[in-house]
């Protein structure tokens, strides 16, 4: 699971001297997007929020105040924001087609952190994945891998639909 996401999250990696979270930065929209998934069912556990400092920590090369800021400039961008569509457009400019459908898998493995799943969580990968132009049958998919994932299955085990 962690591996798919240091994948897919250094396809977004910025200039190394860029360490302000603009509201065009990519890091900035997954950070959001990541949080808004978390808190999609009322709750947010530490295994969560620990899964999202060690992700980001890694992928960005950020540690302390500045993994702080991300962090918080994740949250308030997402308080601040009234639907998805603010960070699925600038992720939808750059990111392909593949690396859309990669960002809906990961957001599941996300849902899988805590070893729940709630409507409200399904509500929103749906949400996201409809604005990212990723087809139902591919959430389904991601979804289903993620599950598989979260029950660590080997990556052999997992069948195509």
């Amino acid at each position: 699971m962690f591996e798919r996401l240091q994948e897919f999250l250094k396809t977004l990696k910025v200039s190394p001297d860029r360490t302000s979270f603009d509201a065009d930065d990519p890091r900035l929209a997954v950070a959001a997007l990541c949080i808004q998934v978390m808190e999609a069912d009322g709750v947010v556990r530490e295994s969560e929020q620990e899964q999202l400092r060690h992700i980001l920590a890694e992928q960005y090369d950020l540690e302390g105040g500045e993994l702080q800021a991300l962090i918080d400039a994740g949250r308030e961008a997402g308080n601040e924001a009234v639907d998805y569509y603010r960070f699925t457009s600038e992720l939808k400019r750059h990111l392909d087609e593949e690396q859309r459908r990669n960002l809906i898998g990961l957001l599941w493995d996300m849902v899988y952190a805590d070893g729940e799943r709630s409507e409200m969580e399904d509500h929103a990968l749906w949400r996201i994945a409809d604005l990212l132009g990723v087809s139902g049958r591919d959430r389904v998919e991601e979804r289903q891998k993620a599950a598989l994932r979260a029950e660590h299955v080997s990556p052999d085990e997992i069948k195509p639909l």
